[in-house]
């Protein structure tokens, strides 16, 4: 990142709305569901004054990433039309504030998650913020292809992490649910960068879509979610999940494989002439296929607390 160009740029008129902007409240909204469905689902009943630390202080950290993911990348925040009007670039916030406040909500949560709950989910939070901040925003966005594929994982560690808080450690389950994440996140992101057209180019990110084409990438949406459903369904077999999850699970990832399919079949013209509508229309839908998916696994959790989830 280059400071020069945002040198006095702040107006001085930054509202709470900007700062809380700051943070990515949308990211830190699926962050904060997916944290609070591993440590609900976890074999390890907690407090639940325990639990709202936990959940609080997860979210303060994913906040803290968005912070210093911005304060990075506000130089090419400045050329997309997608992100323009966030704090930086708008000139709501000086660059040096979004770095303050990183870096120190990122100490502050660590510390207060490894009191209220134990160390090492402290250090798998910790190590997230790295991840996202440095591994991702700093290395990869900008060196290679495989970004959104590696930098991925930063997106997949809250629901290990909300798991750790409750059991202290990692089990097969907590991994299966990073995996879930983890595999949805380059078709979800590729079929953004489909429609998005100019933006990466604009701001030289080696989106898949610059590098290697539309049609590469249409391909790679392809077998990425042919590799997802395997994972999303092979879940629903563990101790987290049970009927309810695998019968959603089952029709959510078929209507997603006839999604991908219809995006790799296209022709670019055909999908230039009618607006990118099912890359849009496969983006919305990924929204809704990883929220309904830990909605299930926490459906099959209340049901267990009834005696009547599970497997058994």
């Amino acid at each position: 990142m280059s400071d020069a160009s945002f040198e006095n740029t702040s107006t001085g008129e930054a509202s709470f709305g900007d700062y809380f902007a700051l943070l990515k409240p949308r990211v830190m909204s699926l962050v904060v569901f997916t944290a609070l469905v591993g440590l609900l689902v976890a074999p390890v009943s907690v407090h639940p004054f325990v639990g709202f630390c936990a959940i609080l202080f997860i979210a303060i950290g994913a906040g803290a990433s968005g912070a210093l993911n911005m304060w990075w990348d506000a130089d090419i925040d400045q050329v997309m039309r997608r992100t323009q009007k966030r704090p930086i670039p708008a000139g709501k916030v000086a660059p040096e504030e979004a770095l303050a406040i990183g870096l120190a909500l990122s100490g502050f949560s660590v510390i207060f998650l490894a009191l209220a709950t134990n160390l090492f989910a402290a250090f798998l939070l910790a190590f997230t913020i790295f991840f996202y901040a440095v591994v991702y925003s700093v290395w990869l966005k900008r060196s290679t292809p495989q970004n959104i594929v590696i930098g991925g994982a930063a997106g997949a560690f809250p629901p290990m992490i909300g798991w750790a808080a409750a059991t202290g450690g990692v089990s097969l389950e907590s991994v299966l649910m990073f995996a879930l994440i983890f595999m949805w996140t380059p078709p979800h992101f590729w079929a953004l960068a489909l429609f998005m057209k100019s933006d990466y180019d604009d701001a030289g990110v080696p989106m898949l879509t610059v590098t290697h084409g539309r049609k590469t990438t249409r391909a790679h949406i392809l077998i990425y979610t042919l590799l997802l459903a395997p994972v999303a369904i092979g879940a629903g077999l563990t101790s987290i999940g049970g009927p309810v999850y695998l019968a959603a699970a089952v029709v959510m990832n078929a209507w997603f494989v006839k999604g991908a399919f219809d995006i790799w079949r296209r022709d670019e013209d055909i999908a230039t002439d009618d607006g990118y509508a099912v890359e849009k229309s496969f983006f919305k839908f990924s929204l809704l296929y990883l929220f309904l998916h830990f909605g299930a696994l926490l459906a099959e959790a209340a049901l267990r607390s009834f005696g009547l989830g599970g497997w058994g």
